[in-house]
């Protein structure tokens, strides 16, 4: 069983929650979310927000917060093998985690795979 090793990140000002289900090997390595080189994300928020891409965690963490953004994950604990989502098993949900760390509502929310929910 592996522990969810990352904080979420948010701050009063955070409008977007875009929720993730568990780091991958390389989030955990780095401490933050989205760390493989090869992950889109970073590439693909900087673009749609006019920015550089972000490369150190300092950078990552000012970016999202510049622009509103809260990270979190949906799951707190699993059996996961490397990084594959479909490995997943035994979940715990963060639920409670999130709801003491995030108390405001956002404005909208992102899921990875391309849901939204307003």
């Amino acid at each position: 069983m592996i522990i969810h090793p990352i904080p979420p990140l948010y701050d009063d000002n955070s409008e977007i929650l875009i929720l993730g289900s568990f780091p991958s090997v390389k989030s955990r390595e780095e401490g933050f979310f989205y760390g493989h080189p090869q992950n889109r994300f970073w590439r693909v928020t900087s673009a749609v927000f006019g920015e550089t891409v972000p490369a150190t965690v300092p950078e990552k963490k000012a970016f999202l917060l510049r622009n509103r953004i809260a990270l979190w994950d949906v799951i707190g604990s699993c059996n996961i093998e490397g990084s594959a989502d479909s490995s997943i098993r035994n979940v715990t949900l963060s639920r409670k985690q999130a709801e003491r760390r995030y108390a405001r509502r956002p404005r909208a929310l992102r899921m990875p795979h391309g849901r939204s929910i307003a």
